[in-house]
C-alpha cells in the first residue's frame, strides 16, 4: 500500500508593499511522502514571491495555485492561470533538468525556477548553459540557512504573514520571523 501525502494548511496574509499586493489566501498543500518540508516551504515562499501577479497580470481575475508537485512531473510546483485557462506563470523549485524547462516555457508565458538548497550552485553550473537560451525563464537562488530556518515555521495547520518590502520575502507564524531575500541568476 503507498503512503499518502501529508495534507498541511495555511492562512496566509500577504502584504506585497513592493507591489502594492494585499489578500488573504486559504491554501491547502500536499506533501508528497518523498518530499522535505524544506521544499514545501520553497513551494509556499515561490507562492508568495508571486502572488502579486494575479494583480499585474491579470487584473485580479485569475487563479494561482500549487500544482500535483512530486505526484505529478508534469504539473508545475506553483501555477498563475487566467480565467480562459491560459497558464500565465510555471513555478519550479528545487533544481530541474533543462529539457521539462524548455517544454514549461513553450506551454506558459513565464517560467521561474527557485533553487535551494546545499547543491544549487553545483545545479546551476551545469545547468546555467543549456538555461541561458530560454527567454521566458528566470531563476532565482533562494539562501539555505534562511531556507533551513523557514522550514521550522511548517506545521500542519499554520498562520503565516508575509511582506515582501525591497526584495525580502519575511515569513511570521506566531513563533518565529524569518526573512529571506531572493538572488536572481537569470
Amino acid at each position: 500500500m503507498a503512503i499518502k501525502s501529508t495534507i498541511f494548511k495555511a492562512s496566509l496574509q500577504i502584504a506585497d508593499i513592493d507591489h502594492g499586493y494585499y489578500a488573504d489566501h486559504a491554501l491547502t498543500l500536499a506533501r508528497h511522502p518523498s518530499e522535505t518540508d524544506a521544499r514545501l516551504m520553497a513551494r509556499l515562499a515561490a507562492l508568495v514571491l508571486n502572488a502579486h501577479l494575479i494583480k499585474d497580470w491579470c487584473g485580479g481575475d485569475a487563479t494561482l495555485s500549487f500544482g500535483a508537485g512530486l505526484s505529478d512531473p508534469q504539473d508545475p510546483d506553483v501555477h498563475l492561470s487566467d480565467f480562459t485557462g491560459r497558464k500565465r506563470l510555471w513555478v519550479e523549485v528545487g533544481q530541474p533538468e533543462p529539457k521539462p524547462l524548455s517544454k514549461a516555457c513553450s506551454q506558459a508565458d513565464a517560467v521561474r525556477v527557485y533553487a535551494y538548497g546545499p547543491a544549487a550552485e553545483v545545479w546551476w553550473q551545469g545547468a546555467q548553459g543549456a538555461l541561458a537560451r530560454l527567454d521566458r525563464l528566470q531563476v532565482w537562488r533562494l539562501p539555505s540557512a534562511e531556507m533551513q530556518a523557514l522550514t521550522a515555521l511548517a506545521e500542519r495547520s499554520m498562520t503565516l504573514q508575509a511582506t515582501v518590502l525591497d526584495g525580502l520575502l519575511t515569513l511570521s507564524s506566531p513563533n518565529a520571523t524569518v526573512a529571506l531575500e531572493p538572488q536572481r541568476w537569470q
